[in-house]
């Protein structure tokens, strides 16, 4: 099991959200990409934004990031 879980990790990324605006996430597979896109990042040499041991995955890494609200994502149109 996933800790935390998705549900958890969408109401981080979308608590910023103002009411009636669209969420910023509407599934797991936007959590899953942003996750993995992140921990390709962290592959290709880019520094933690938390602090973790150093054999910690990437994918954990990330997910942690995402959690913490250390790193956000953005949709398209932001980018």
């Amino acid at each position: 099991m996933l800790h935390p879980s998705y549900s958890d990790l969408m109401e981080v990324v979308n608590s910023e959200v103002e009411p009636g605006e669209t969420p910023v996430v509407n599934s797991r597979y936007s959590i899953v990409m942003a996750t993995a896109r992140r921990a390709r990042q962290l592959i290709d040499g880019d520094e933690p934004l938390i602090d973790c041991a150093e054999n910690t995955k990437p994918l954990s890494v990330a997910v942690e990031e995402l959690n913490e609200s250390k790193i956000k994502i953005i949709n398209d149109e932001e980018e």
